[in-house]
């Protein structure tokens, strides 16, 4: 059977890269008690299950400047954007 989820590396990857563009880090979110290891986890597996990993990756080679949120296409916009302090 094909995996229906894409590969765990690249959208953890994909997952903080888009924090990261926003000035987020969610390491520092998880010491901090705002972000839980479960919670990451899940924002990690629905990265895995959206469908659009390719229009992510362009919108992260068009940051030039810090984002004031999250792509409005992201499964996880919602979640990083709450926890932008």
């Amino acid at each position: 059977m094909k995996d229906i989820l894409g590969d765990v590396e690249k959208h953890f990857w994909l997952t903080r890269s888009v924090a990261r563009c926003m000035n987020l880090s969610l390491t520092e979110a998880m010491t901090e008690g705002r972000l839980s290891a479960e919670r990451y986890a899940e924002m990690v597996t629905k990265c895995r299950a959206a469908d659009c990993s390719e229009t992510c990756a362009i919108w992260l080679a068009e940051q030039q400047a810090k984002a004031d949120k999250a792509p409005e296409f992201c499964v996880n916009a919602q979640a990083l954007n709450a926890l932008k302090p």
